[in-house]
C-alpha cells in the first residue's frame, strides 16, 4: 500500500494500532475517571526534580588573572564534581573584591569559590556566602589535580557526594562556621536537574598540622572500602570575616605565616650560613698573618737528651779496601752455567 502524505494544516490517516505517549506529572496520581484506560498507552515518568528542587544552591567558581595551569585544572575538576557550579570569566586584578557580590547576583549564585593568584606562585581561595557573609580566606597548598594523580578511582559524573568531617570541627567555634560553609558549598542540592540520584563518592575534610586537608574517595563496595579519586589540596586558614569578601574579622589564625615571610626566612638562613663561612676564613687569615715569636732556646730540646757513655774517637788513617762487584748474569747465561 502507498504511504499517505500528511498535508499542511490537515491530519492524515492515523493508524489505530500506533502507541500513544502520555506524560504524567507524578506516578502517585491516579488517572481521572473520565478518561478510559487504554492498553496500548505508554506512560513516561516526569523528571526527578519536577516540583521537588527546593534547595537551589548555586556556586560560582572563577579566578583572577595570573593563575597557572595547575589552578586552572583544579577549578575545572571542582566544576566537574559539583553539578550546581557555574563558571565566569577571569576578574581583573585592579577590581576590588566587593565586585564579586554583583557578579554572583547577575549569575544567580548565592555561594562563591574565588581563586586569587599573587606573584604567579601564591594561590589564595575565598569561600563566601554572598551577599551577606560569612566568608573565609585560605592559602592553598600542595595542589594535585585529577589528571596529575592518575588515581584508580572513578565516580559517576553529577552524582551526589557524602561529606565527612573531622571531629575537631565541632570543638572550636571558627571550625564550626567553616563546617557549615563547606556543607552549603560542596554538597549537591537534592533533585538538582544536573545531578544524578546516586551517592558513590565521599568528600573528606580533615584537620591536621593546623590545616584542612581535602580528599575525594570513591565508594566501591557496600562494606565501605574506598579508593581515592582526586583532586587533593590543603587549606591553610588566614582569616574569617563576618561579611562577604570583607567586613569585621571573626577569627584570625595566629599560626599563619605568609609565603613572603617564609621565603624571607629561607633567604636569611642561607645568608647567615654564608656569613659564618666568611668569618671562619677571616679568622684563619688573621692567625696566619700574626708575627711569629723567635725563641732563643728550644724548650723541647731537653726531651731528646739521653745519658750515654762517651766513646773514644777512632780516626782511620788507611783508605778502605775496594771490593769488586760481581757481574750479574742474565737468565740464559745462568742456565748454561748451571748445566756445566
Amino acid at each position: 500500500m502507498a504511504a499517505f502524505k500528511r498535508k499542511r494544516g490537515g491530519q492524515g490517516p492515523v493508524d489505530k494500532k500506533s502507541k500513544k505517549v502520555k506524560f504524567v506529572a507524578d506516578e502517585t496520581e491516579a488517572p481521572s475517571e473520565n478518561e478510559p484506560e487504554k492498553k496500548n498507552e505508554v506512560t513516561v515518568p516526569a523528571p526527578v526534580s519536577a516540583g521537588k528542587w527546593t534547595n537551589k544552591e548555586r556556586v560560582l567558581i572563577f579566578s583572577s588573572r595570573g593563575i597557572n595551569f595547575r589552578t586552572r585544572h583544579l577549578m575545572q575538576d571542582l566544576r566537574t564534581m559539583m553539578p550546581h557550579a557555574k563558571a565566569d570569566t577571569k576578574m581583573d586584578r585592579k577590581d576590588k573584591l566587593f565586585v564579586i557580590n554583583e557578579v554572583c547576583e547577575m549569575k544567580n549564585c548565592n555561594k562563591c569559590l574565588f581563586f586569587e593568584a599573587k606573584k604567579k606562585q601564591d594561590l589564595y581561595m575565598w569561600i563566601a556566602n554572598t551577599p551577606h557573609g560569612p566568608s573565609a580566606k585560605f592559602l592553598v597548598q600542595n595542589i594535585h589535580t585529577l589528571a596529575e594523580l592518575k588515581m584508580t578511582g572513578n565516580c559517576l559524573k553529577g552524582s551526589r557526594p557524602l561529606l565527612s568531617f573531622d571531629p575537631k570541627f565541632d570543638k572550636d567555634p571558627h571550625f564550626a562556621v567553616l563546617k557549615e560553609l563547606f556543607i552549603q558549598t560542596f554538597s549537591t542540592p537534592r533533585y538538582h536537574p544536573k545531578s544524578q540520584p546516586f551517592v558513590d563518592h565521599v568528600f573528606t575534610f580533615t584537620i591536621a598540622d593546623k590545616r584542612i586537608w581535602f580528599r575525594n574517595y570513591q565508594i566501591i563496595e557496600e562494606d565501605g572500602s574506598l579508593v581515592e579519586i582526586g583532586p587533593r589540596f590543603v587549606l591553610n586558614l588566614i582569616k574569617l570575616f563576618q561579611g562577604s569578601f570583607g567586613g569585621p574579622t571573626l577569627y584570625e589564625n595566629p599560626d599563619f605565616k605568609s609565603p613572603n615571610m617564609h621565603r624571607r626566612e629561607i633567604r636569611l638562613a642561607a645568608a647567615a650560613k654564608v656569613r659564618e663561612r666568611q668569618m671562619v676564613k677571616e679568622l684563619h687569615k688573621i692567625k696566619k698573618s700574626e708575627a711569629k715569636e723567635d725563641l732563643d732556646k728550644d724548650v723541647t730540646a731537653d726531651v731528646f737528651v739521653t745519658p750515654a757513655e762517651e766513646k773514644p774517637v777512632h780516626i782511620e788513617t788507611e783508605p778502605p779496601q775496594f771490593k769488586e762487584k760481581k757481574k750479574k748474569l742474565c737468565g740464559f747465561k745462568r742456565q748454561r752455567m748451571a748445566r756445566r
